[in-house]
C-alpha cells in the first residue's frame, strides 16, 4: 500500500511545483518580451557560452539540458536557421557532432542576459534573506546530487 505524503510534505511539494511553474512562465515571458530568444534558446546558449571554445557535443548538450535528443535536434535546427548556432562533424567520432555558438548567438545572449538577471533577482531573490537563499541553495544542491545518482 502506498504511503501518501504527509500534509507538510504535500504542501512543500505543491509549493515547489507551483514556484517552478510560475517562475519559468514569468522568466520565459520576460525573456521573450525583452529579446528575440525563447527560454529554450537561452538555455542552449547559456550552456554553449559556458563551454570551452563555445561548443559542445550534441549528446553532452542534451544531457546538460535534460532534453530528449530528438527535441534538442529539432530546436537546434530552428536556432541554426536564425544563425544562433552552427553544427559540425566530430573529427574523433564520425557519428557524433558538435554544436557551437555563433557571433550572432553570442550577441543575442549578451543582449538578453542583463534583463534576464534583473528578472531573476526581482522574481526570486528580492525579499529573501541571505539565510533563506543559502537554505534554498543547500536544499537544491542536495536534491540535485541525489538525482544525479538515480539511474
Amino acid at each position: 500500500m502506498t504511503e501518501w505524503l504527509t500534509p507538510d510534505q504535500q504542501r512543500a511539494w505543491r509549493a515547489l511545483l507551483g514556484m517552478n511553474t510560475q517562475l519559468h512562465a514569468h522568466l520565459a515571458k520576460a525573456l521573450q518580451d525583452s529579446s528575440d530568444l525563447s527560454y529554450a534558446d537561452f538555455a542552449v546558449l547559456v550552456q554553449l557560452t559556458d563551454a570551452p571554445d563555445g561548443r559542445a557535443r550534441i549528446s553532452e548538450l542534451a544531457d546538460l539540458l535534460q532534453w530528449e535528443r530528438s527535441r534538442l535536434s529539432h530546436h537546434l535546427k530552428r536556432m541554426e536557421a536564425r544563425g544562433h548556432i552552427e553544427r559540425s562533424s566530430c573529427p574523433e567520432d564520425g557519428r557524433g557532432s558538435y554544436v557551437a555558438v555563433t557571433p550572432v548567438g553570442r550577441a543575442a545572449i549578451e543582449q538578453a542576459a542583463p534583463a534576464h538577471v534583473e528578472h531573476v533577482r526581482a522574481l526570486l531573490f528580492e525579499g529573501m534573506s541571505d539565510g533563506e537563499m543559502h537554505a534554498l541553495t543547500d536544499i537544491s544542491e542536495r536534491v540535485m546530487d541525489r538525482l544525479s545518482r538515480v539511474p
